[in-house]
């Protein structure tokens, strides 16, 4: 008996078998929706719902999203956080450990038995990373079969019946919270590679027909798309059958896979290949549910139609755009939803020239179904990777307070432009995250244990992680009160320097001077391989060879770095210069010193552009300002402030070209290694003078370097633009 009871325990929660005691029980759903517009049933009467989400990511400090290390108790807190922010809805990626779903059970049943609002779930479907980066097509079976099993997983776990090991990085544990009465609908897949649906469609010609009980493909539907259409149909089967529920079912989607074409010249430069069009795919009247559109969409990337008016003249006179498509069968032509007009097809609600709304308005007037804009944000990181043309709402470079009103600009762009509801990205900052023009500069294998400023795509949160259990060791707002004796690393005849760090920043105070005499210049030498004793940009002298050179001069206030030791030189001047760095080698003692710049791809105004053309900007300026989060005139990317006797400066890791600060690794030499190896160092050594110039070498102090291993420290804290958010939407409801 025992055998038997744990066999059929284990083919029920585990395996997902049953029988259908009730099969002739009717169908319930909460949700539907029509051409444009969302539904949930109060009352007995569907009302219109406007989805007003937040993202909610894995990941926290010192732990990668894989590890699921998430609480209870955390997100109960983060819960109570995000509805007060105004929001409705959360939106999850995949199936996270059952901390997650107990907690979204207690906290849903406490507000229903308090007579409030709960919260609402939207959850997702997660598609391997590196099955999609691989040779794999979308019928392989590892992308086609495990999605159909991760689907059925997931309705499991939403109604409480699943035990899950951990695996193919799913969270894991015993789930019997029925969480379904708080489910929505489900966002399936994720943003699809353009390779992998081409590849598809190309591999398989003869498999662009499903025809299933729920979901259907039409006439023009491709392989992809019919791929796609067998997942739907396989979740709203499955919970159908089992559960009797059916909820809103939508197929994750952003501009580069999007249903329209672009005249050649953009489709050739960004590459667009592909196009996965939801139009193809059709409910049945099975379905009693609700079908959507889903689109991640950003303001800066990719932004074709910045492109498409590149030529167009500011007084709305025709565009005279080349009209000859990459590929004409691809879907439907751009061009189609623009009048020639400048104002009228790219104009906002206040006659602003803005390609976001213009995007958002055409994708509304294409679907015959709800759109849902379910990822849209800006990064409040110091690092840039994107700049939007029209608006300024770039990736990255932001203050919190731009950034609060970055978010309420897009808000109000995608409900102006007819969409059914949006979710913010995102919940949380999560430093594991990597960015495309940084990635090759750190460590890849140990950026959860420390905060990269550098690293736009780590400062998309609501909720901050600043260093520090409590506070942080040190903040540069001019109050030098948590700067103690045992900080001094090098005292001499114009001043003091001291010096500490943490997981984010080193910090230096430079001390015992007016801070108005003149500029300040802190040499630092960190790799013992390369390194200059003379510095040409400020025609300075050091007593031992050094790697940067920092400068506080008002506007004119930046790191400058030995050209041997200039990253951007040895890993793209091929992009933007258009020569190979190793075949023109630097001294390892040059004099020469760079300003430190980063990349920003880029398409000039005018003929095809080459992808070897980038746009840089550069990343060593420095900013004056407080960046204390309590005061008044907090700015969260300012680099130094004055003291009454000196300046507190704050650098990130990355800009000095740490690799892995935790573990203090450091950029070895780029020419000996032809590109980016790490090297460990136990110290740096620092110098201190004012004035322009020296007719003696700056003397050097060493700072010794231990890191903090896999042992971070953090404290949480809501960004200003949180608060902006949230008053925003209390005027809505007002």
């Amino acid at each position: 008996m025992i055998l038997l009871l744990f066999a059929a325990y284990y083919a029920y929660y585990h395996m997902g078998v049953y029988i259908d005691l009730h099969p002739d029980a009717p169908v319930t759903t909460f949700m539907k929706t029509d051409e444009d517009t969302i539904y949930m049933e109060r009352d007995g009467e569907y009302v219109p719902f406007e989805i007003r989400g937040v993202n909610l990511g894995a990941g926290i400090p010192g732990k990668w999203a894989t590890d699921y290390a998430i609480d209870e108790e955390t997100y109960l807190r983060w819960f109570a956080c995000i509805q007060e922010l105004g929001a409705n809805t959360i939106r999850v990626y995949t199936i996270l450990q059952d901390d997650f779903y107990n907690a979204f059970y207690a906290y849903n049943t406490a507000r229903e038995e308090a007579g409030e609002e709960p919260l609402w779930l939207i959850h997702g479907v997660w598609v391997n990373d590196y099955v999609q980066f691989s040779h794999r097509d979308a019928y392989d079976d590892d992308f086609l079969q495990a999605f159909l099993e991760d689907s059925r997983t997931l309705v499991d776990v939403l109604h409480g019946k699943k035990n899950l090991s951990l695996g193919r990085g799913l969270g894991s544990g015993s789930y019997r919270k029925d969480v379904s009465p708080w489910v929505i609908g489900y966002i399936l897949g994720v943003e699809w590679e353009d390779v992998t649906v081409a590849y598809t469609n190309h591999k398989y010609p003869e498999r662009s027909d499903y025809q299933g009980t729920y979901m259907v493909t039409t006439a023009d539907a491709t392989p992809f798309e019919a791929m796609l259409a067998q997942v739907g149909d396989n979740i709203i089967g499955y919970e159908t059958s089992r559960y009797k529920q059916q909820r809103l079912v939508a197929f994750s989607n952003w501009p580069t896979t999007d249903p329209f074409v672009y005249p050649a010249e953009i489709a050739g430069h960004f590459l667009k290949c592909a196009a996965v069009n939801v139009e193809h795919i059709r409910t049945t009247d099975a379905f009693l549910s609700g079908y959507f559109a889903s689109y991640h969409v950003y303001p800066y990337y990719p932004d074709y139609l910045n492109y498409v008016i590149s030529q167009a003249s500011a007084d709305g006179e025709g565009q005279g755009l080349d009209e000859t498509y990459f590929d004409a069968d691809l879907g439907v032509p751009i061009l189609e939803f623009l009048t020639g007009d400048i104002r009228e097809d790219f104009g906002d609600a206040d006659g602003q020239l803005n390609t976001y709304y213009a995007y958002l308005r055409i994708l509304n007037e294409y679907h015959n179904i709800p759109v849902v804009i379910s990822e849209y944000g800006v990064s409040t990181g110091r690092g840039m990777a994107q700049r939007d043309a029209n608006t300024g709402r770039n990736q990255g470079r932001m203050t919190e307070q731009e950034r609060g009103q970055a978010l309420i600009d897009c808000y109000e762009d995608i409900m102006d432009a007819g969409s059914a509801g949006s979710c913010v990205f995102t919940w949380q900052d999560e430093w594991f995250k990597r960015t495309w023009n940084t990635m090759h500069a750190v460590d890849l294998d140990n950026t959860p244990y420390w905060s990269d400023y550098q690293t736009n795509e780590q400062y998309f949160g609501l909720l901050a992680f600043d260093p520090g259990e409590e506070k942080s060791v040190c903040y540069t707002d001019g109050d030098p009160s948590e700067w103690t004796q045992e900080d001094v690393v090098l005292e001499t005849d114009q001043g003091t320097l001291s010096m500490k760090y943490d997981e984010k920043f080193l910090y230096f105070y430079a001390w015992g001077f007016d801070p108005e005499a003149g500029p300040v210049y802190i040499p630092i030498d960190t790799t013992p391989k390369t390194g200059s004793t003379y510095c040409d940009y400020y025609d300075l002298a050091f007593s031992r060879p050094c790697d940067f050179v920092l400068c506080i001069d008002g506007e004119e206030s930046r790191v400058v770095v030995q050209e041997r030791y200039e990253v951007m030189r040895a890993m793209f001047l091929k992009d933007t210069e258009m020569v190979d760095a190793y075949a023109n080698e630097v001294d390892a003692d040059t004099p020469v010193f760079k300003e430190i710049d980063l990349v920003l791809q880029f398409l000039p105004e005018g003929g095809i552009a080459m992808r070897e053309s980038y746009e840089t900007y550069e990343t060593g300026l420095l900013r004056r300002g407080n960046a204390n989060p309590e005061a008044e005139d907090f700015d969260s990317l300012a680099d130094y402030m004055f003291t009454q006797d000196g300046v507190e400066i704050r650098i990130p890791w990355q800009l000095l070209n740490f690799a892995n600060p935790s573990e203090m690794m450091i950029h070895d030499d780029y020419y000996e290694h032809y590109g980016i190896e790490y090297l460990h160092i136990d110290e740096m050594w620092v110098g201190l003078t004012l004035g322009k110039g020296s007719e003696h070498r700056i003397p050097m102090a060493c700072f010794p370097l231990e890191g903090w291993g896999k042992n971070v420290s953090y404290h949480e804290r809501l960004k200003e633009s949180y608060y902006m958010l949230q008053d925003y939407w209390a005027q809505l409801e007002d």
